[in-house]
């Protein structure tokens, strides 16, 4: 098993930055896919951006060029460099871990971090 806790998040005026942490409870090494989602109030749960263990990156169309994921095995945490924020990109931001285990996979989640940006 393993434990996810996110920080990093805030008030940022638009256009400015914020970088947000994921610690893991144990080396992310064998996590297959780490990634951030994200939930603004009325909303579903939407992909933000993915990374496999072997660095591959995946971002959902509305912050490609703005956001980065990194992954930094030794600290066992994940990032979410945000730049160019936007008003609707507020919400609620969630880490993800998917876990491969046997011949299944146990997805994790961390309780989010509120990322609140204004005009």
């Amino acid at each position: 098993q393993v434990q996810l806790v996110e920080s990093g998040g805030g008030l940022v005026q638009a256009g400015g930055p914020l970088r947000l942490s994921c610690a893991a409870s144990r080396s992310i090494f064998s996590i297959t896919v780490m990634g951030w989602y994200r939930q603004a109030p009325g909303k579903q749960r939407n992909l933000v951006a993915t990374i496999t263990s072997g660095g591959t990156t995946n971002y959902a169309d509305s912050v490609k060029g703005r956001f980065t994921i990194s992954r930094d095995n030794a600290k066992n945490t994940v990032y979410l460099q945000m730049n160019s924020l936007k008003p609707e990109d507020t919400a609620v931001y969630y880490c993800n871990a998917e876990v491969h285990v046997g011949l299944g996979v146990v997805d994790y989640w961390g309780q989010g971090t509120q990322v609140t940006v204004s005009s």
